[in-house]
């Protein structure tokens, strides 16, 4: 047996943990003993060496040792911590859930975007809604259009162009529909014929032109001249009412030839009253035929028309009137234009213009000394589409005019 130097170790009380503190008191006196260590000093010593070999060990000892209850300010801090980490697994599989659905939603051929897209648009030009108690987007009601709903107008339609000649000429067979807005020229009002040549650029001529129609047909030369070779056959024929008067359009075949050159018979339209004065007499009205050559030269005969007896096709051309303007409607049988002539042929002859815009210039023109009479009926019908459809007279500028004898 030996005796221990001291009853117990001197620094046990510096050991949280008792246990410890006493088996490291019996570990040191064993220890001391077997290496024959006597006295105090060397055996503090041999202590000191154990204790920090015990601190080195102690860490250990309580990573391994329950946690303790956390202090107030970080039992706030941790939960923040936890709500984080679960929220991040959370989000996660919420875009999984989400990347699952659109795979199995998205179509083998389009892009979901783009079906959405096409969806809204035929549904907005369906006018659709989604079908009442349906939740899907595809479900679409076409809606019944609501009366008391503003209406928006459509654009009107854009006027075709007519056809000009080999000379820059309008063809005055070529039916146009007359242009909306600043444009659109008339016989009164804020289009009248005062305004025609600042309307269009291509109007100029109604303004600046010095062989303009129609004139006052006075002092004329009168002259052995060859007559017109009148070739009108009868043929079918349509109407238009193209707003500023009522037009007959015919087919190829008819004609009338002047100085060995051929025109071919386009259409014929009225005016009320005549254009043309005789003498400074005006005539209840008179008609246009409307021929060209090959070369696209205009060659216009003029029949002037009074009150008497009915023409019959006057008549015939009243019986075909279209319902609606600007609609070029078929009549039904045929029409003899060269019954329009009168029994004396002979005619006043100068150069002049067409004498609604564009007022094109190096016309032809070859008025009728005779004129042929229409019933008042007749005249009264036109009337009350178009009471006035006349150019003003325009000034002569010392033009040849020719009369034949």
């Amino acid at each position: 047996m030996y005796r221990p130097i001291f009853p117990r170790h001197p620094l046990a009380f510096l050991s949280p943990i008792s246990r410890t503190a006493g088996n490291c008191r019996h570990a040191l006196q064993r220890l001391a003993a077997r290496m024959g260590v006597t006295g105090l000093f060397p055996v503090s010593l041999l202590a000191i060496g154990a204790l920090a070999a015990l601190a080195m060990v102690a860490p250990d000892a309580r990573a391994n040792e329950p946690a303790s209850a956390p202090a107030p300010k970080e039992a706030k801090a941790e939960p923040k911590a936890e709500t984080r980490t679960e929220a991040r697994p959370a989000a996660t599989a919420q875009k999984g859930e989400k990347a699952e659905k659109a795979e199995k939603a998205e179509p083998a051929d389009a892009p979901p975007e783009a079906m959405d897209r096409l969806r809204e648009k035929l549904a907005q030009r369906l006018g659709a809604v989604r079908a009442p108690g349906s939740k899907s987007p595809n479900d679409l009601q076409v809606a019944g259009k609501n009366p008391e709903a503003p209406q928006v107008p459509r654009p009107a339609a854009k006027a075709k162009p007519a056809r000009a000649g080999a000379d820059g000429a309008l063809d005055p067979h070529a039916v146009a529909l007359h242009p909306a807005g600043p444009a659109h020229w008339a016989y009164n009002g804020a289009g009248g014929p005062d305004t025609w040549a600042s309307l269009k650029p291509e109007f100029a001529a109604c303004g600046t032109g010095q062989r303009q129609s129609p004139i006052d047909i006075r002092d004329g030369i009168q002259v052995q001249m060859p007559a017109i070779q009148f070739d009108y056959k009868p043929s079918g024929f349509s109407v238009i009412d193209n707003g500023h008067t009522v037009q007959v359009n015919l087919p190829a075949g008819s004609g009338i030839t002047v100085n060995n050159r051929r025109y071919d018979l386009l259409q014929f339209h009225f005016h009320r009253p005549s254009e043309e004065r005789i003498n400074g007499k005006p005539f209840d009205m008179v008609v246009h035929l409307v021929h060209k050559d090959p070369e696209g030269k205009l060659a216009v005969v003029a029949v002037l028309l009074e009150r008497g007896s009915a023409q019959p096709v006057v008549q015939a051309v009243w019986n075909a009137l279209p319902l609606e303007k600007n609609e070029d409607t078929p009549a039904p049988g045929s029409l003899d234009v060269s019954q329009l002539l009168p029994k004396d042929q002979r005619f006043y002859t100068y150069m002049g213009s067409l004498t609604t815009p564009p007022c094109s210039e190096g016309v032809l023109w070859m008025v009728m000394k005779q004129p042929v009479q229409l019933s008042v009926d007749q005249l009264n019908i036109f009337s009350r589409m178009y009471p006035m459809n006349a150019r003003p007279i325009q000034p002569s500028a010392g033009r040849m005019i020719k009369e034949s004898s």
